[in-house]
Formats: structure tokens, C-alpha cells, sequence
């Protein structure tokens, strides 16, 4: 399974808590909206209607008396409740979806977020790990050198927090530092030209080793495959001993018959194998995340 991405996705906090973390990746357009400034509206009354209800409250007392207030606020009250059970349903979702995204702004990252070039390597990053989490290895719990359902989300997710961090600082960079630099005052901002580039190297270079972790994954992945189907044929092995046994003599039978058994062996071998390299690859990748 090798999925390709050439867009990324949103990446959430893996510490958010699920209800929040689907709300949140099913609402799109409100995280965009957050992040371009959209504040969410007050859940209560604004100041401008308690200001009207208390002066007409006021009104009412000085006409109609204390029972007559009353009376009248019951009225307001009821009027009020029946509006907002009558509201719009779907917009009084939007704001809650939007109140929670305001909530949690700074547990998101957007593909806006990022330049073109981090984009890309997000979306490398998240193509590896999808590979590796819909894998039959992974499936079915071989690759246990690391728990990929765990590290591997909080892996992108420090990722995407590092990739914001560039673009941003990038950005600024390109707003402070001239265009047109004398030549012999260039030198003076290489340093900082120079932290850019040590940076991007050191996110490309966790990038590729994820991918290279998804690399051994799938290749253990196609042995695995290869190991289950000779599992099937070698139930079958007296089906294929009965055939050799017919068709030639015995003593010509045998070594097809031994050689059978050595392949299924190197197959196993080949498969243990595989799956060390990706264990392997998982707990440099592990290593890498702790450091």
C-alpha cells in the first residue's frame, strides 16, 4: 500500500479528545474561517437586548405594578425560549462548531498554514503513515517495535507544528531582509539564511525516515502476503506429493518433493526477516521522536 498525497490533510493534536478531534476534522471551512479571524458569537444575550427587556421591564413596573411585571416577564421569557427552540438548527450548530474551533485554534494546522514547500513534505510524511497504518503487517500487530496508532499521529503532528514554525518564521524573513543586498554586506545575513536551511534539512530528513519506515512496512507487507498464500498451498503439499508421485518414479519424486519444503522455509525466512528490517526501521523512527 503506497498511498501518494499531493495535497495534505488537516493534522489535529492527537491529545484532543475524540468528540472534539471529529467535530473539528469534519468541519473544514469553520478551522479556515478561525484562522482567517472569524470570532464566534456571544452564547448569550448580547448587552444591547438585556439593556431593552430591563427598561421595558422598568416600564412595566411603574404602569402595571409588581404582579403586573411579573405577568409580562413571564411572557417575555416564554416568547424568548420558544425563539430559540425555533431556531435554525443547522446555524445553531455552525456556531457551535465554530465556538470550539476558537476554543481549540492553536490544536490545528491547516494546509494553508504551510508554505508550498512544507506542504509538500506533510503530505510525503502523511501518505507514509497512512501506508504504514493500513498495512496487513501493522493489521495484524507484527510491526511491534513501535505502537504506530499512537507515535505515528503525534509524530505528524510535531511535524506539522515544526513545518508551521518554518513557514512562519520564513515569511518574516522575506519581509525583513531586503532584495537587493550590496555584495559586501550579504555575507552578514547568511547565518540566518543559513538557520532556514539547517531547519528544512532537518524536517526533510524526518520525513525520509518515515518513508523509509513505510518502504519496509510494504515490502513486509507483500512478503506477508506471499507467506499466507504458501500457508494454503503448503496445507495442500500431499495434493502436490500424490501428483509427483504418479507422474514419475519415486526415486525422482523425492527430491521434488524435499525441495518443496526448503522453499516454504526460505519464504519463512525471507518473512521473519522483513518484518525485523521494518521493527528495525520502526524503532529508529522512535528513537528520532524521543530525541
Amino acid at each position: 500500500m503506497d498511498p501518494r498525497r499531493t495535497v495534505p490533510e488537516v493534522v489535529l493534536d492527537p491529545d484532543l479528545p475524540a468528540s472534539v478531534a471529529g467535530t473539528l476534522r469534519s468541519s473544514p471551512a469553520i478551522l479556515r474561517a478561525v484562522r482567517a479571524g472569524a470570532v464566534p458569537p456571544p452564547s448569550g444575550p448580547t448587552p444591547g437586548m438585556v439593556l431593552v427587556v430591563t427598561s421595558f421591564l422598568l416600564v412595566a413596573l411603574m404602569v402595571t405594578g409588581p404582579w403586573g411585571m411579573v405577568a409580562i416577564g413571564a411572557v417575555v421569557a416564554a416568547f424568548g425560549g420558544t425563539q430559540a427552540l425555533a431556531g435554525d438548527p443547522k446555524r445553531r450548530d455552525a456556531r457551535r462548531r465554530l465556538r470550539l474551533a476558537a476554543a481549540h485554534a492553536g490544536r490545528f494546522i491547516l494546509p494553508e498554514d504551510l508554505d508550498a514547500g512544507c506542504r509538500e513534505l506533510l503530505a510525503r510524511a502523511q501518505s507514509a503513515v497512512a501506508g504504514v497504518l493500513g498495512s496487513q503487517v501493522n493489521g495484524a500487530g507484527l510491526l511491534d517495535a513501535i505502537d504506530n496508532s499512537v507515535t505515528l499521529p503525534a509524530e505528524v503532528w510535531r511535524l506539522a507544528q515544526r513545518l508551521a514554525d518554518l513557514t512562519r518564521t520564513r515569511a518574516e524573513h522575506d519581509r525583513i531582509v531586503p532584495r537587493d543586498v550590496p555584495d559586501d554586506i550579504a555575507g552578514v545575513f547568511s547565518p540566518y539564511d543559513d538557520a532556514l536551511d539547517r531547519a528544512r534539512r532537518s524536517l526533510t530528513s524526518r520525513v525520509t525516515t518515515l518513508e523509509e519506515y513505510a518502504r519496509e512496512v510494504r515490502r513486509a507487507d507483500a512478503v506477508y502476503r506471499a507467506y499466507r498464500q504458501l500457508g494454503v498451498l503448503r496445507e495442500r503439499t500431499p495434493d502436490y506429493e500424490r501428483l509427483l508421485a504418479a507422474t514419475a518414479e519415486d526415486r525422482l519424486a523425492v527430491p521434488h518433493i524435499d525441495r518443496l519444503g526448503l522453499q516454504a522455509k526460505d519464504v519463512e525466512r525471507v518473512f521473519h526477516a522483513s518484518i525485523d528490517e521494518a521493527r528495525r526501521a520502526g524503532g529508529h523512527l522512535l528513537s528520532l521522536a524521543a530525541a
